[in-house]
C-alpha cells in the first residue's frame, strides 16, 4: 500500500467489487476496500428530493433489482422506475442485491439497497481509519447526457452542485475525482470545484482524443479511455499534456498485462 493518494499505480475498486459482491453497495466498497484498492469507482444518480444515490443505471434495472415486495421487475417496467422521479425513501426499499447477475456468478448474494454517496464515503472513511490504511480516493462518475436533462437527471449545474456539496461536507474533496462522458458536467465542475480532479471518460468508438479535448476546452487531471484504445501512442499522446491514463474496465490478467 502506497503512504500517499493518489499513487503512481491506482488500482480502483470497479463499482466497489462487482465481480464479489453486488456492484455499487456498501457490501461491495467494503470488499473492495478489504482486498487493497487505492480509490473506490462507483456511478451517482440524484432522486426526486435531490440525494444524490450511487447507482449504475438511471432506473432500476431488472437484472440485478427486486421490488420492495420482493417480485422481479420485468424489463419493460424499468422505464416506469426511473430513479430521478422517485424520493429517496422509496428508492432504498428495493433489493438489488439477491439476484444471480449472468455475468458474475461469484457474487456474494445479499439483499442491499442503492445507497447515498454520503453514506458510502462515511463507512470507508471509518474503515481505513479503523484499520489504520491509507486514505482512500473516489472516482465518481456522473450518469448524465443532453437529451436525459430535466428527465433523468437535473441539469449539469445542478447535477455537479449536489455532488460537490456532499463530498465537500464529507471532507474528501481533495480525494476525489469526478469523471464523465458529459463533457458539460465536467466543465462546470473545473470553475465550481478546483481541488476536485476531472476524469474525461472515451468510449471505443468515440471521437478521437484530440477532438475530445478541443471540445472540452482544456486539459483534464485524467483521460479515461475504454482499454481496448490504449496503446504505446495513445500513453505517449497522453502523457505529452500532463494527463494520467487510467482505462476502463480491465478484467483479464491478459489485457492487464498488453
Amino acid at each position: 500500500m502506497t503512504d500517499s493518494w493518489p499513487p503512481a499505480f491506482d488500482v480502483q475498486g470497479h463499482r466497489g467489487a462487482r465481480g464479489l459482491s453486488p456492484e455499487n453497495s456498501i457490501p461491495a466498497f467494503r470488499k473492495a476496500l478489504s482486498l487493497g484498492v487505492h480509490t473506490l469507482e462507483m456511478d451517482v444518480v440524484v432522486s426526486s428530493d435531490e440525494q444524490v444515490v450511487v447507482s449504475h443505471d438511471p432506473h432500476f434495472s431488472a437484472t440485478i433489482c427486486r421490488k420492495p415486495n420482493g417480485e422481479p421487475i420485468d424489463p419493460g417496467e424499468e422505464a416506469d422506475l426511473v430513479l430521478f422521479g422517485m424520493h429517496y425513501e422509496d428508492i432504498r426499499c428495493y433489493d438489488c442485491g439477491s439476484n444471480v447477475h449472468p455475468d458474475f456468478p461469484d457474487q456474494d448474494l445479499q439483499p442491499v439497497r442503492k445507497p447515498l454517496l454520503r453514506e458510502v464515503i462515511r463507512m470507508a472513511e471509518e474503515h481505513v481509519q479503523r484499520h489504520g490504511r491509507t486514505p482512500v480516493g473516489y472516482n465518481i462518475e456522473t450518469k448524465s447526457t443532453p437529451d436525459g436533462d430535466n428527465r433523468l437527471h437535473p441539469a449539469p449545474e445542478r447535477f455537479v452542485e449536489l455532488l460537490v456539496d456532499t463530498v465537500r461536507a464529507s471532507a474528501v474533496a481533495d480525494r476525489t475525482t469526478m469523471q464523465s462522458f458529459d463533457p458539460r458536467t465536467l466543465k462546470v465542475a473545473r470553475s465550481m470545484s478546483p481541488e476536485i480532479r476531472l476524469s474525461l471518460l472515451i468510449p471505443f468508438e468515440g471521437p478521437p482524443l484530440d477532438e475530445l479535448l478541443e471540445f472540452l476546452g482544456f486539459t483534464p487531471h485524467i483521460v479515461s479511455p475504454d482499454y481496448r484504445l490504449v496503446d504505446a501512442g495513445f500513453v505517449a499522446r497522453a502523457g505529452r499534456t500532463g494527463m494520467h491514463v487510467l482505462p476502463w474496465t480491465v478484467n483479464k490478467r491478459s489485457d492487464m498485462l498488453r
